[in-house]
């Protein structure tokens, strides 16, 4: 006698938002009739935080005493014990979306410290105006030896939804070197632990060329950068762990010499 088992949800896409109603069918195939002590089903929501290989020796500390985040736990009495007929039987069922307590129904996503098994935020724009000189550099030791330049631009929000590009505008001003390339990289930035202590990870997620070769001067280069479905999520910080997201903009010269302008980004769904 073989029995199968298997749960299909309604919706195609299977996204929900939190207050929605979960509905499928359970369908039970069975070559034979069989007796059941009856089908009850489960549905479960947490936020699991993971050991990284990239920070073996720094997170064991704390890693065993950060236990799983449970946002919804609930389960439904389907079927009282019976017996099913033999061919397929299908048993619907139906499961409001509430969350358990003050928790908060974090939006599906895997990263490297956090997985997370929706949510919707404000947006308020925020345009911001860069200069970039080899005074405005960070972590230079050596600045005398830079070759002269200056780079001017802006972002149009830092402040972004999620579903739409990162735009903004950046102009070459001068520049003693000739210039080889300019991208956008995106970074991923997890953080999570307890009291024992945290482990940062940054990740870059996505690096896209704006300008190949020796960028004409006083050219106005557009900034444009669609954010990855897969890889990124909503801007999150809770008790235990963060999720945040930069955008750098890069400066490859020909004398090597490799200019990086950091922003940190907020991305929302709205």
């Amino acid at each position: 006698m073989g029995t199968s088992l298997d749960i299909k949800i309604k919706r195609a896409n299977k996204v929900y938002h939190a207050g929605e109603i979960l509905s499928g069918v359970v369908v039970i195939s069975s070559k034979d009739s069989i007796q059941h002590q009856g089908v009850s089903l489960t549905m479960e929501g947490t936020v699991n935080l993971q050991l990284s290989a990239k920070s073996v020796g720094v997170f064991e500390a704390f890693y065993n005493s950060v236990k799983p985040i449970q946002i919804i736990n609930s389960t439904i009495e389907m079927v009282k014990p019976g017996k099913f007929p033999s061919g397929k039987t299908e048993v619907p069922f139906e499961f409001p979306l509430h969350v358990k307590g003050n928790k908060v129904l974090y939006e599906t996503y895997h990263g490297v410290f956090v997985n997370i098994q929706p949510q919707k935020g404000k947006l308020t724009l925020s345009p911001v105006d860069f200069t970039i000189t080899p005074e405005t550099l960070q972590n230079v030791k050596e600045r005398a030896l830079l070759p002269k330049f200056l780079i001017r631009g802006h972002l149009n929000s830092t402040n972004c939804v999620i579903t739409q590009p990162l735009t903004g505008e950046l102009v070459v001003e001068s520049s003693e070197a000739a210039i080889r390339s300019i991208e956008l990289q995106l970074v991923r930035v997890e953080t999570c632990g307890c009291a024992e202590g945290y482990a940062r990870d940054a990740t870059e997620i996505q690096n896209i060329q704006i300008a190949d070769g020796d960028v004409c001067r006083s050219l106005s280069v557009p900034i444009y950068m669609v954010f990855p479905r897969l890889f990124t999520c909503p801007t999150l910080e809770t008790t235990n762990f963060k999720v945040e997201f930069e955008v750098n903009i890069v400066v490859l010269l020909h004398a090597d010499h490799l200019i990086t302008e950091n922003f940190p980004l907020k991305l929302c769904r709205i």
